[in-house]
């Protein structure tokens, strides 16, 4: 039988009879790769499989009623990593599948090395683009050598897998999966047919031997996960990193999770004997400075289930050039863009007249509501070359007619700023109906429009 070949696009996963230079699903360029498509079946050999007797001890083939099927204890692998073992839920889940992206260099190899040297247990820890001596080189450097550590450089699912039931590993690491191929798929590494038939042998592997596999996966120039999107579907787990490379500090993200919470996340900062864990981050993003100085406010937001204070910080400066320039750092241009317009309709300030730099202190990038406050409150200071006491936060999201709307979980903001030894902070005045403030030791200013803001503090 003549064999069929196809072009798939690695963005998207559409497929097309011939090569082309974009893709006419996505629209993305040199995406598509030949695949070898698998001979369809014969008409009736579909309807004589499914006649076929089960074979005598596969009952785990039949269909159980629910009531019949048994529990047994979840026990959870404890990492030595507090925030990891965070993001997941509590832990690694026995027969689990993670998935790990971020850009290159950015830490992926070092945290799972890193975890893997210090997990009580057995740990395979398998890299399809590293030798063994460059891996013991990494890992002098950033923790002591475990005795249960396992290291294999391989590329090929099979060897993996005999090791493994070798070994018999507490986890089992993969880096990365871009790298592994199968002896059953005709076609280069990294290609969307390697990684499906890659993710898939790895799934089934995971849920015979009740092993954890961590995979680490490449990622593309727009930021998604590389490989078909079918990948992120197959796996349990995805985790993220993200944050600048020129920055000390790293964020890692739970975009999807079966066994725990999407809105959890942790923070390392990147040292020379690897990452740490950053157990209070709102000191690490606070001021550093030795005055007041304008244009600079403290934001009260939540990144995932944290509370976290943050510097927000502007400049604004007379425009050289004839159209003024718009910028920012770690917010969203387009919001900055509409609280500028808030305030010069709302509140008469020439904003329209002057050039406008925005920057989140630390590297990182918020996308809480909750932040307009505190933006809007930096952008006043710097225009009106004012500085904002000291102890002062904020928390409220501004609205197009000027009002200060309410945000959620107002409580756990008001008592991360009493830890921190926060004189006074501004939200909006519909958060407080209901809340007892007398029991928070810091004070809490209730607002609804942005002029009172600027009575409170500019006037």
């Amino acid at each position: 039988m003549k064999v069929k070949t196809v072009f798939i696009c690695s963005e998207c996963g559409a497929t097309s009879p011939k090569w082309q230079g974009q893709c006419p699903a996505c629209q993305a360029w040199n995406t598509l790769r030949e695949e070898t498509l698998a001979p369809a079946p014969k008409a009736g050999e579909m309807k004589r499989l499914w006649r076929q007797d089960v074979p005598a001890g596969t009952s785990s083939s039949k269909a159980k009623r629910l009531a019949d099927i048994g529990d047994r204890p979840l026990e959870r692998l404890q990492t030595p990593d507090e925030e990891f073992n965070r993001l997941l839920g509590g832990g690694l889940v026995p027969g689990s599948l993670i998935l790990i992206g971020g850009e290159p260099g950015i830490g992926k190899s070092t945290l799972m090395l890193q975890i893997a040297l210090q997990t009580k247990g057995r740990v395979l820890y398998v890299s399809g683009e590293e030798s063994e001596q460059q891996i013991k080189m990494r890992a002098k450097r950033i923790a002591h050598i475990h005795p249960d550590c396992f290291i294999l450089a391989a590329t090929q699912t099979a060897d993996v897998f005999k090791q493994a039931l070798d070994v018999r590993p507490d986890m089992l690491v993969i880096d990365s999966i871009q790298t592994m191929s199968s002896p059953l798929v005709e076609s280069m590494a990294g290609s969307v047919s390697q990684i499906r038939e890659c993710a898939g042998e790895f799934q089934r592997f995971a849920k015979e031997t009740d092993i954890p596999i961590v995979l680490i996966g490449h990622i593309t120039k727009e930021g998604s996960i590389a490989g078909p999107k079918l990948l992120e579907h197959i796996v349990d787990t995805v985790l993220q990193f993200e944050g600048d490379r020129h920055h000390t500090y790293r964020i890692l993200r739970a975009l999807k999770n079966r066994f725990g919470s999407t809105d959890e996340l942790g923070i390392y900062e990147m040292q020379s004997s690897g990452l740490r864990p950053v157990s209070n981050p709102s000191e690490l993003f606070l001021l550093q400075k030795e005055e007041d100085l304008s244009g600079s406010a403290i934001a009260a937001t939540l990144e995932g289930m944290r509370p976290l204070l943050i510097e927000v910080q502007a400049l604004v400066s007379r425009a050289v050039y004839g159209t003024p320039q718009r910028s920012a750092t770690g917010f969203d241009l387009r919001r900055l863009s509409m609280l500028l317009a808030v305030l010069e309709k709302r509140g008469n300030f020439p904003f329209g007249l002057n050039d406008v730099f925005l920057n989140i202190a630390g590297g990182i990038k918020i996308d809480d509501p909750a932040l307009d406050l505190a933006v809007i409150t930096a952008l006043i200071s710097s225009l009106e070359n004012v500085a904002v006491p000291s102890g002062y936060c904020f928390a409220g999201e501004v609205g197009l007619s000027g009002e200060i709307r309410a945000v959620h979980r107002l409580e756990q903001r008001i008592q991360e700023a009493d830890r921190l030894g926060f004189k006074k902070m501004f939200v909006s005045k519909y958060n407080v109906k209901g809340l007892d403030l007398s029991k928070f030791g810091i004070e809490v200013v209730p607002l609804a429009k942005t002029d009172e803001l600027y009575a409170q503090l500019f006037a």
